[in-house]
């Protein structure tokens, strides 16, 4: 997949990190460093702007270790970037953890990841095919 990129940050393109990697890290392209409180949330602007083909998107998606260490995550994980969209990448963190954190230019974000996939047609029935679950949701299936 080829997606068009442009780059108004300060930084060099996002990569893939190692050739099995999934996502390539976004990074922080902010003019003062942003210090988020417990519970607090914020949008972090990357400076990268891209066009996807249609028929795709692009996930924005937290990263483990800054979760793990530090209780940062995406909001809306994944955020979807659709093909039509044209603005700055911009990515919804918020805090979880009891401490302060703040977010220097630079910092590696989020993980942006591509992925393909396809609009649904709605076909209107009265009654829906049975299945040994059934209407079975919500931990139906058990613990382990």
């Amino acid at each position: 997949m080829t997606v068009k990129i442009i780059n108004k940050s300060a930084h060099a393109l996002p990569h893939y990190e190692t050739i099995a990697s999934a996502g390539m890290d976004l990074r922080a392209n902010i003019s003062e460093d942003i210090t988020l409180k417990p519970l607090e949330r914020t949008i972090v602007k990357t400076g990268l702007f891209i066009e996807l083909p249609v028929g795709s998107e692009a996930q924005v998606r937290p990263r483990s270790g800054l979760a793990a260490k530090y209780g940062i995550t995406v909001l809306n994980a994944p955020g979807t970037i659709d093909a039509d969209y044209r603005g700055e990448i911009g990515v919804i963190l918020v805090n979880l953890s009891n401490e302060n954190f703040t977010i220097t230019n630079g910092e590696r974000v989020a993980q942006l990841i591509f992925a393909k996939h396809e609009q649904a047609q709605f076909e209107e029935v009265e009654t829906l095919s049975e299945t040994d679950r059934g209407e079975g949701g919500f931990g139906s299936t058990g613990r382990k």
